[in-house]
This record gives C-alpha cells, sequence and structure tokens, in this order.
C-alpha cells in the first residue's frame, strides 16, 4: 500500500519538475526565437515544439538505455502523441475565446506533413518486421539503426522546409534587453531538470506496472505520456489565452513530428537494435491516424475549432484512455 502511495507521490512530484524545467527551457527557447527574428508558425512547429517534446525524447533514451524497456518508451511517445492530437487543441480551445482558429498553412502544410510523419513511421516498423524479422508467433521485427536514419532523414526535409518559409517570412528582431548567451544557459538548466523528472516519472511507470500486474506499455501510454505532454498544453492553452491560435495548433503539431520522427529513432541509435511487436505497434498508430484525420477535419472546417468540436476530441481521448484501461486489465485482448 505505502509502495503504491509512493509510486503516485513520485508522479506527481515528477510531472511537476517536468513542468517547472519545460517552462524555464519554452520561455528561453520563445524569447530566442524572437530574438533571432524567426516566424510565428515555425516558431511554434520547430523551436518551441522542440524545446516542449525534450520530456518525451528523455523518455525514450532513459526507458531504453538506463531501464532496458525501450517499449516503455516508445508507449511513452504514441500516448504522448495521442494527447497531444487530442487534449491541447481541445483544452486550448476551451481556454481561448470560444474557438480556437486555424489557417491554410497548418492545415495544408503541417496537419498533412504530420500525417507522412505517422505513415513514414509505421512504414519503418513495417520494414523491421519484413526484412528482421525475430520468429515467434507474433509479427515481430529488429529495427535498426539503418532503418531508424528514414524517419530522421524526412525530419530533415520538414526542418529545411521550415527554414526556406522563415527566409521568406522572417520578422523584426526583438533585442532589447535580451541577453542570447544568458537565455540559452537557462535552456540548458531546463534540459536539466527534464531530465530528473522524466527519470521519476519512469521509474512510477514501472513501478505501477509491477504493482498492478499490468503491462509497463499501459503506464507509458497514460501516466509518462501525460505527464511528459503538460508541458505543452501549457504552453498551448497560454498562447491561445494571448490570442495566438496558430502558435498553439502549430506547437501541437509540430511536437508530434518531432515525436514521431526523431525520439523513437533517437532511441534505437543509442540503444542499438530494437524489437518492435508490429501485432501491438500498428493498432496503436492506427489509433494516431484516426485522431489526426479527426483533428484534421475540425480544423479546416471553417478554419477553426469550435467549442463542440473541442469536447468532441477530449471525450475521444478518455474512450482512448478507458480503451486502454480494459485492456490492461484483460477485459478486452485486442491489442495487449
Amino acid at each position: 500500500m505505502w509502495l503504491l502511495v509512493w509510486y503516485v507521490v513520485l508522479a506527481a512530484a515528477s510531472t511537476a519538475v517536468v513542468w517547472k524545467g519545460s517552462a524555464v527551457l519554452e520561455r528561453s527557447a520563445e524569447r530566442l526565437a524572437g530574438y533571432y527574428g524567426i516566424p510565428a508558425v515555425v516558431q511554434g512547429a520547430v523551436i518551441v515544439a522542440i524545446g516542449s517534446s525534450f520530456p518525451e525524447l528523455s523518455s525514450v533514451v532513459l526507458a531504453a538505455l538506463v531501464h532496458g524497456d525501450f517499449e516503455l518508451g516508445v508507449a511513452a511517445i504514441v500516448g504522448s502523441a495521442i494527447f497531444n492530437i487530442l487534449v491541447i487543441p481541445g483544452a486550448s480551445a476551451l481556454a481561448g475565446r470560444g474557438q480556437l482558429q486555424s489557417n491554410r498553412d497548418l492545415v495544408f502544410k503541417e496537419a498533412q506533413f504530420y500525417m507522412i510523419s505517422v505513415a513514414v513511421l509505421l512504414l519503418t516498423f513495417s520494414f523491421a518486421v519484413i526484412y528482421h524479422p525475430t520468429g515467434g508467433d507474433r509479427l515481430v521485427g529488429e529495427l535498426t539503426r539503418p532503418l531508424a536514419l528514414l524517419p530522421i532523414a524526412l525530419y530533415g526535409l520538414y526542418v529545411f522546409i521550415q527554414i526556406q518559409d522563415a527566409r521568406d517570412l522572417r520578422e523584426e528582431r526583438e533585442t532589447a534587453g535580451v541577453s542570447a548567451p544568458r537565455l540559452w544557459g537557462l535552456l540548458a538548466v531546463g534540459l536539466l531538470v527534464i531530465l530528473v523528472g522524466v527519470e521519476g516519472l519512469v521509474r512510477a511507470a514501472i513501478g505501477f506496472g509491477e504493482a498492478f500486474d499490468t503491462p509497463s506499455f499501459f503506464w507509458g501510454l497514460t501516466v509518462v505520456a501525460a505527464g511528459t505532454s503538460i508541458p505543452d498544453a501549457f504552453v498551448s492553452v497560454r498562447s491561445a489565452r494571448k490570442g495566438g491560435d496558430v502558435t498553439s495548433l502549430a506547437n501541437a503539431l509540430g511536437s508530434n513530428v518531432f515525436d514521431l520522427l526523431v525520439a523513437i529513432p533517437v532511441g534505437v541509435l543509442l540503444a542499438g537494435a530494437t524489437a518492435i511487436d508490429f501485432e501491438l505497434a500498428a493498432p496503436m498508430m492506427g489509433v494516431l491516424t484516426l485522431a489526426t484525420v479527426l483533428l484534421f477535419g475540425v480544423m479546416r472546417t471553417d478554419l477553426e475549432l469550435t467549442d463542440t468540436e473541442a469536447y468532441a476530441l477530449l471525450a475521444t481521448y478518455a474512450v482512448f484512455v478507458g480503451w486502454m484501461l480494459l485492456e490492461s486489465v484483460g477485459v478486452t485482448g485486442l491489442v495487449l
């Protein structure tokens, strides 16, 4: 009993640490973006997105290298991506002015590139099963370092496109009273604080799995994913309240692009070849694809996200978590 209480306290405290570290990191990244005159959509999709995605990247690296549980790290990434797609836009719309404005750049560039990212990661997992099968009754393949370079190469294209946009849309630099070295130093401090918090979340997830005799995959999808995504949520909600609808949505989409194309492959590059259970990965990527299509649809409708649509997104996430809970306790057996 006391051990379970300890894991709950650890998860809550670690989430607070991640939140604090992310706040420092994101403020620094935002001010650096202004200092270098980077446009709002690029700022949200790359600068702030990479900063706010560092917790997810840390979860993969720590789960793989420190705890030897790469599956938990992947679950945290997929769970975080689903959280970002469904909860962050929904919460931002409700916290804003009753609706969240989109634009054609978000719908026809950011959202569609994100959908391509989901497809490429799933294709990479498929290549692992096809060309490096490990045998057995399940569809399990070995995800090697060369295969991990495929999604990273696509992210390189994404950054290239954003750089071209930055050249075309460069805004005025905000240099008054700004010390770039100090901001870079604060950014580094934020990264270190996040590492400490994510390590606590991973330990709590493993502990919950042992205490309830459930797969660590479920706790990665929920506890670690939500804990590492809360900073993203607060960044987007704050942006929406300030009228920065484009930055808010671009942050959610850009964070997911980074998570899928960089965070998971980096874990493979550091840990070496890793087994991928395609029978588990494919349904999760399918859920992520459906969530993305849902967000894409509501963003395109009149180029705005209304309260009704926001509640629909949040309800969809609640159904997903409920389904995963039923899977983990053996009530349903579609995935786990």
